[in-house]
């Protein structure tokens, strides 16, 4: 083909998972002159905890590169973009499409890319998204998996992918039963099964059988792909049973629990090895598995590993899946069916035994007939149809205005609405107040050696002046209690008196005798209270305080004690009810400003190695 495009794809795996059709296709589109963005997979549901390491992978790689961008190699580049991983909240979904739509548009005009192909794997409502903004040449859905039957939260994901198929210009899918679902929102989908990659999969007698396979027992089934959810584990477990002298080896990553497959001395898991590697492995079987448990979700599934297994001459076994069914009936029984552990296990004992070289040929045959190669060339014979229909559409300098104004409205009612989300946010629900509440430390008051008060508007935005005379009250209420004979004032704040002497005042007002209050008159800031309040105890000996201010401004305080002099036993015992920070639901803008500026301050004291 002579017509070179831009393509932004949308893949659902990242590009260093296991190695599957979407890096295959986007490689090879790229090695042919096409410029290909690969996004890494953006999610179909919440994040896990075994998601972990996925997570701190792709931290890894946005930071490695540059604003998430890298070349992976010629016309390919790799997108890994920090999302909300909520892929169905309205607000993260609002997050999501502002961060990537501007870091796309500047790698585009860094880039040199205008309007684009967009070929996407995933049909989230993110993506939708993505597409009205990018505003593509034309919009490719490549259908290779039933989302909706991957997990329950994922079936959310219909009302979406329905969309997509509507509105894409081209739908690809890879089994006969996704056509079908396909089909009933569009008559443009076409069957494209998973292709497999002649050149790195031939029977080259040069390949080398691996040494960790070298001295197994013979024969060997062999297994390559992730071992997940989906791989029947009884079932492979089961015909190791009734086999003990064949060597069952599965070569992948381990992805869910495989402690019933190590019970087995005859099954060996080899673990995850370099793509480049596979084609060795697979030499060294004798026969090759397809084993798949029978599920909603594998009734969509054609076997990539299917063509692999075929290109290098070896009989294939598989479980009783629908699109295996329709490639027999395509290609003339190549695949045995096995549907129980004993049928499994009379099949490889009868196809391990040596294969003619017509049956052998024949094998290789039909894998050649699936060859990447062969897909992608009638793939890009769709798209440069699909372009040039786009192309022909001539749009009068009339419509093409209306379409600017609308597009400027519609972004503008969608800022209107996210002023107005975050306002009611902000203002009317207690968000404000969830985001605060780890910067409230509060213990029940215990014996001390003396009451320690901060003052100086800590606290309350920085505010001096304001809430003293409540700290001041509770620290009159604890020493009346008898929690400890002595209190500590600390304020360097001065307007027509100090602070610290007006606070003193009050509290000999209120029954403190004069010579139980010590006064601090030098603190302009938190550190500056930890660290002259600090000096007063030292010098009298006192290793045990109760520590008095704002409720959200406990945190900050309690670890800048610890840093300054962790010796001393501190007990939070902040104001129970703070003026300043009184709420029924929302907050006020100086409330917003006091909590902003409390968790910036920490970061500050962080960051100058105060805390």
């Amino acid at each position: 083909m002579n017509r070179r495009y831009d393509i932004i794809c949308v893949s659902s795996i990242d590009w260093d998972f296991i190695w599957q059709g979407h890096q295959e296709i986007m490689s090879r589109l790229a090695a042919d002159g096409h410029r290909v963005l690969y996004i890494e997979n953006t999610g179909v549901r919440q994040l896990r905890v075994s998601d972990f390491g996925r997570v701190r992978d792709r931290i890894r790689n946005w930071w490695k590169s540059t604003k998430g961008f890298r070349q992976e190699r010629p016309n390919l580049f790799v997108y890994s973009p920090i999302v909300v991983p909520l892929p169905y909240s309205r607000i993260a979904r609002w997050f999501n499409r502002q961060l990537m739509t501007r870091g796309l548009a500047r790698w585009m005009r860094a880039a040199g890319i205008g309007r684009p192909i967009v070929w996407t794997f995933l049909p989230t409502p993110l993506v939708l998204d993505l597409i009205k903004q990018l505003d593509p040449v034309a919009t490719i859905y490549h259908c290779v998996d039933e989302f909706s039957a991957s997990s329950t939260e994922a079936r959310r994901i219909v009302s979406s992918e329905q969309r997509l198929f509507e509105s894409a210009d081209l739908v690809f899918v890879t089994s006969e039963k996704l056509r079908q679902r396909a089909s009933k929102y569009t008559d443009r989908v076409h069957l494209f099964p998973s292709g497999v990659n002649i050149e790195a999969f031939t029977s080259d007698g040069a390949i080398e059988t691996p040494a960790d396979v070298r001295d197994l027992p013979r024969p060997i089934a062999g297994y390559i792909g992730g071992l997940h959810q989906w791989v029947d584990q009884e079932l492979i477990a089961a015909a190791a049973a009734r086999l003990p002298e064949t060597s069952f080896v599965l070569v992948g990553p381990e992805q869910v629990d495989v402690s019933r497959l190590r019970q087995r001395p005859n099954i060996h898991l080899l673990g995850q090895r370099p793509h480049g590697e596979l084609a060795a492995y697979i030499k060294s079987f004798d026969v090759t598995l397809v084993p798949y448990r029978i599920t909603d979700y594998t009734e969509n599934v054609y076997p990539v590993k299917m063509n692999e297994y075929l290109a290098m001459g070896k009989p294939v076994i598989s479980t009783d899946l629908a699109e295996v069914r329709r490639f027999n009936h395509e290609h003339g029984e190549l695949v045995r069916i096995a549907r129980d552990a004993d049928e499994i296990a009379s099949a490889v004992q009868e196809l391990a035994l040596p294969s003619s070289i017509e049956t052998i040929e024949r094998r290789s045959a039909v894998a050649q007939s699936n060859s990447w190669h062969r897909r992608i060339a009638d793939m890009l014979s769709l798209v440069d149809d699909a372009v040039s229909a786009r192309e022909r559409q001539v749009v009068g300098w009339e419509a093409r205005l209306r379409r600017l104004y609308s597009r400027a409205r519609r972004r503008s009612l969608q800022a209107l609405g996210a002023a107005i989300a975050i306002y009611l946010l902000l203002f009317h629900t207690p968000l404000l107040w969830w985001v605060a509440a780890p910067l409230k430390i509060s213990e029940p008051p215990v014996a001390a050696d003396a009451i320690v008060v901060f003052a100086g508007g800590v606290g309350e935005s920085g505010k001096a002046g304001g809430g003293f005379q409540e700290r001041v009250s509770q620290a009159i209420t604890l020493y009346k209690a008898g929690f400890a004979p002595r209190v500590i004032f600390s304020s360097g704040y001065v307007f027509t008196m100090h602070e610290a002497a007006v606070m003193k005042s009050v509290a000999v007002d209120n029954g403190v005798p004069e010579q139980a209050i010590l006064l601090e008159e030098r603190a302009a800031t938190t550190f500056e209270n930890v660290v002259y309040s600090n000096r007063i105890l030292l010098n009298n000996g006192w290793k045990r305080i109760l520590l008095v201010s704002s409720p959200y401004h406990m945190r900050r305080a309690m670890l800048t004690w610890r840093k300054v002099s962790p010796e001393v036993t501190v007990t939070p015992t902040p104001v129970p009810q703070s003026e300043f920070y009184t709420h029924s639901w929302g907050a006020s803008l100086e409330q917003i400003r006091g909590i902003v500026h409390e968790y910036a301050a920490i970061v500050s004291y962080w960051w100058n190695g105060r805390i």
